[in-house]
Parts: structure tokens; sequence; C-alpha cells
């Protein structure tokens, strides 16, 4: 896993994240972006870090995404890791 190959996976999770009716409002909501927002967003590897912080809260939707991606399913967090703040310690 590379830098540049996180950021493309974290791309492809914040479109599934996008199309996902359901979650997307919960995003939001917890987030505070727009639509706007997510746009720009789309570009900037911290807020990609921010999307993946999102998804990593919960193992249903971990496997949703990486089912959806087709990739196991550490990769969320093997890709987070490589984004800007991933390099914290995993203390669990």
């Amino acid at each position: 896993m590379n830098a540049t190959r996180a950021e493309e996976v974290a791309l492809l999770a914040l479109g599934w994240l996008v199309s996902n009716d359901d979650l997307l409002p919960v995003f939001q909501g917890a987030s505070g972006v727009s639509a706007d927002d997510l746009r720009a967003g789309a570009q900037d590897p911290a807020f990609l870090a921010s999307v993946l912080d999102f998804l990593l809260m919960d193992d249903a939707w971990v496997i949703a995404v990486c089912d959806h991606l087709v990739v196991p399913y550490e990769t969320l967090y093997q890709v987070r890791q490589m984004l800007p703040g991933g390099d914290l310690p995993n203390w669990t």
C-alpha cells in the first residue's frame, strides 16, 4: 500500500458512501459536510481520512464497503494508516 493507492481506495470508499442513501445522511449529520463539501473533499487526503474514520466505526460498514470494492476487510484500515493522521498507534 502506498499513498497514491490509499487515496484511490479512499476515493472509491467515498463514492460508495455517497451512493448509500441510508448512511450518507448519517455521515453528513455527524460531520456537518454539505454536498459541495463532499465534492471538494474528494481531492483532500485529510477529508478522505475523515471518511475512513467514519466508516471504520462500524464493522458492518467496513464489510459492506470492502465487499463492494472487492478488497480484503483489512484494506480500509491499511488505507487509513497511509492518509494524514493515520500514523497514530493502535492501542486495541
